[in-house]
């Protein structure tokens, strides 16, 4: 498997910003959000009832005397009301959504499916992520198996360390799979499992037969530690800041949204109704 390049790529100029986000009809909820409901009671007395049904019954009698009123002055017809002169103002024709395609490498990291297909979707995750966790476990699969051959998927390394302390161990443990042609595998092992940490790493490395003094020596060297860094600040200097974050052929997707988002984009890619 190839391997990342070690020099920190330049970032293009216009950073992510909202407009620049494919906005989904409708995004994921996150894991632990809970609706807040709120519920208020009035209770009334009786003398408080009558006191307010009398302001009423004086006010509708102003109002109806006020009705009256208007009609005799105009000796009992309507009238019309005046039409507005000068020239018509149209309503401003509202714009076409902005569509910014994002020039993100994708030779040289891992990916899945064919090399030369039509839909290229990159994305920036992080191993400890649930986030992340969720998408594929609900939106990968499912995804490729929609369009058969026409997905390639290229995977890169964010870890959020501040809140993610086994994240950037695990994107190691990945890549030195890898180096066993086996990094597909071990990915899923990741995204799968119950936890992170040396032992695990151990374990799957086991699982997967792999020579376990090339992976145990790979780990404790950090070969992959500049690359990992390299991957991570590229995403920082573009201007993502989250994860999931998802680019099809350089058009932004933020966060684990659903099945039907992904579908949206890539239907209108293929059929070519999004400027290049």
């Amino acid at each position: 498997m190839p391997t990342m390049p070690t020099k920190v790529r330049k970032a293009i100029e216009e950073p992510i910003t909202e407009e620049s986000v494919i906005e989904p009809e409708s995004a994921i909820e996150p894991l632990d959000a809970e609706p807040e409901t709120s519920e208020e009671t009035f209770t009334f007395k009786r003398s408080h009832f009558y006191a307010l049904m009398t302001v009423f019954a004086f006010a509708a009698g102003i109002l109806l005397g006020y009705v009256v009123w208007g009609m005799d002055s105009a000796g009992g017809s309507s009238q019309t009301a005046a039409q507005p002169s000068g020239p018509v103002v149209e309503a401003p024709v509202t714009a076409e959504p902005k569509f910014v395609r994002y020039d993100v490498p994708s030779d040289g990291f891992p990916f899945i499916g064919p090399k030369n297909a039509p839909i290229t979707i990159i994305e920036f995750s992080d191993y400890q992520c649930p986030f992340c966790r969720r998408w594929h476990d609900e939106v990968y699969e499912p995804l490729l198996a929609a369009y058969p051959g026409k997905i390639k998927l290229v995977y890169r390394n964010l870890p959020l360390t501040s809140i993610h302390p086994d994240a950037f161990s695990a994107s190691e443990a990945a890549m030195c799979a890898g180096e066993q042609d086996a990094y597909w595998p071990y990915h899923e092992k990741l995204f799968k499992g119950e936890g992170l940490g040396s032992a695990i790493y151990t374990q799957y490395a086991q699982e997967l037969s792999l020579d376990m003094t090339t992976f145990e020596t790979c780990m404790t060297e950090h070969k992959y530690q500049q690359e990992i860094q390299a991957d991570s600040d590229f995403a920082i200097n573009l201007g993502i800041n989250s994860t999931p974050t998802f680019f099809i052929n350089g058009l932004a997707i933020v966060g684990a949204q659903p099945l039907n988002v992904f579908q949206q984009v890539i239907d209108k890619e293929l059929a070519g109704e999004i400027p290049e």
